[in-house]
């Protein structure tokens, strides 16, 4: 496209879709450091924490595919909009919440707001910023924001529940959703799929259900077993409904997603990557969170603001991995991105209950330094093999990827950390220290004096043992997408190419 036709307000557009992924992505991870309040305030059980939580995660990730399709059909900016009024309103509801069963409802019904809005921001931002250079660009900020939210949320909530209420967690997001839907209104075009595909009803369907029961699975493993009957059972039910939905959509005539894209080694390797890196940063992130508390001693506000460099290195790496990507290629930058990823978790499982700050930071530095430049050239790889009127449900297949490999990860590093834990205590420690680190800090201080204080050793030891073992995993998992994106990505990619006279043309390598 030539540059006088390119939208003149297209950076001021950036800003706006960058604001609202922020608030979703923040979403995921405010409410943690309000749990322990939450516990005492709404007499919450722990099975209800885990619900506080995984309620939204579970409806975001369900909807997304449908929340793609339905912006494409109707309008992306609609889709916006709405999303962040239903955001709005069930934040509002959220924060004057009396009891956890409600909170468990309101945060469902954020989720809804979620599925609408983040595949609406990568499918805006494709449309707008029509030059491939400027795209990747583009995306990198997008990518950027999306790494710097994770670290931007438990600061942000430890920081309001030392001045405020708990309902500040949730209330903060009425001022966000305000200013993103004013400037929304004002700045950001109106798109959708020009061809207006019929809404594929069925496939919808399917789809809600084999990723609800999916990431209900993967939620749920680790307190249930993953050997357990309920779990096996969720599994091979997801995978029952997934191959109904495969089977479904390429039968339809109007598939509500093609699964021949996935024929192109550009778009199903990088939608791999995107899973596999988002599998080591949710999971390493959620074990060093907890790592900062309970073996270093901090608060959950000082845990977050020690999480910040991290956000910070995302955020200076991010927006320059498309620059990268323009002298040596996409696979070149993905590779080395998962690789570094892969040497920052080694050196982080590293890490002894008598390391100090600096050596959290460095490896720490490291780790997202590679996740950094694997995130948006990835992100760039699946939206860029799309043609633009396919956005919405390319965004939404990124965004999939993101929160089932995050749930996936926290899920499963969560449950080796706990083994770990549990096995390496001491015999003879009661059993409600070897439930959590937590249980067993609280225990070491009632029974205080020696035998406390060997407690509190015994379980930091065993803790920081179970972590080193859950982040060799990962640094496994990120070693595989280094593989992957040397032996399927593209050296150098080239957009999906519209001609007016033969219709759309895939250039992208194809898998055989």
């Amino acid at each position: 496209m030539a540059p006088e036709e390119r939208n003149p307000r297209r950076w001021w557009i950036l800003g706006v879709l960058c604001f609202s992924l922020l608030l979703i992505v923040v979403d995921n991870t405010i409410v943690n450091v309000a749990l322990p309040t939450l516990q005492r305030e709404l007499q919450a059980t722990t099975n209800e924490l885990q619900w506080i939580v995984d309620s939204y995660i579970l409806v975001f990730a369900g909807l997304l595919l449908t929340g793609g399709t339905l912006g494409d059909k109707f309008g992306r900016k609609g889709a916006l909009s709405l999303g962040l009024a239903i955001m709005g309103g069930a934040s509002a509801l959220s924060a004057m919440a009396d009891s956890a069963g409600q909170l468990i409802a309101t945060r469902a019904v954020m989720g809804i707001g979620a599925a609408l809005v983040m595949p609406a921001t990568l499918s805006i931002l494709t449309n707008v910023f029509t030059d491939p250079t400027e795209r990747g660009r583009a995306i990198a900020v997008w990518a950027g924001t999306a790494g710097m939210a994770v670290a931007i949320g438990p600061v942000t909530g430890g920081w309001l529940l030392e001045h405020f209420w708990w309902g500040s967690v949730f209330f903060v997001n009425l001022p966000v959703v305000i200013v993103a839907m004013l400037a929304g209104a004002r700045l950001i075009p109106t798109s959708r799929d020009p061809h207006n595909p019929r809404l594929d009803v069925v496939g919808a369907a399917l789809s809600v259900m084999a990723l609800v029961t999916l990431v209900w699975a993967i939620i749920e493993a680790p307190d249930r077993g993953w050997l357990s009957g309920a779990t096996l059972g969720a599994f091979a039910v997801a995978a029952a409904l997934l191959v109904a939905f495969l089977w479904w959509e390429r039968r339809v005539d109007e598939p509500m997603l093609d699964i021949a894209l996935f024929r192109n080694a550009r778009f199903s390797a990088a939608s791999l990557t995107i899973t596999l890196i988002f599998f080591a940063m949710f999971g390493s992130f959620f074990l060093m969170t907890q790592y900062l508390q309970f073996v270093m001693g901090y608060t959950a506000l000082e845990a977050g603001l020690r999480t910040t460099p991290m956000a910070v290195v995302m955020m200076v790496i991010a927006p320059s991995s498309a620059r990268l990507v323009e002298r040596f290629g996409t696979k070149g930058v993905v590779t080395t991105g998962m690789a570094v990823a892969g040497l920052g978790l080694v050196l982080t499982s590293l890490l002894t209950p008598d390391s100090t700050y600096l050596n959290v930071l460095v490896t720490m530095a490291v780790m997202s330094a590679g996740m950094a430049l694997t995130m948006a050239p990835a992100t760039e790889s699946i939206m860029g093999s799309l043609p633009p009127s396919e956005a919405g449900v390319g965004s939404a297949v990124n965004d999939t990827t993101r929160e089932v490999g995050g749930a996936l990860g926290v899920a499963v590093l969560g449950s080796v950390m706990s083994s770990v834990y549990a096995d390496r205590l001491p015999t003879g420690v009661v059993d409600a220290a070897r439930e959590s680190i937590g249980a067993a800090m609280v225990i070491a201080g009632q029974v205080g004096e020696v035998p406390g204080q060997e407690l509190a050793s015994a379980a930091s030891h065993a803790f920081v043992d179970g972590i080193g073992v859950a982040l060799l995993i990962a640094a496994g998992v990120a070693v595989l997408g280094a593989v992957v994106a040397w032996f399927a990505l593209p050296a150098r990619a080239h957009d999906f190419v519209e001609d007016d006279d033969v219709g759309a043309v895939d250039v992208e390598p194809v898998l055989t």
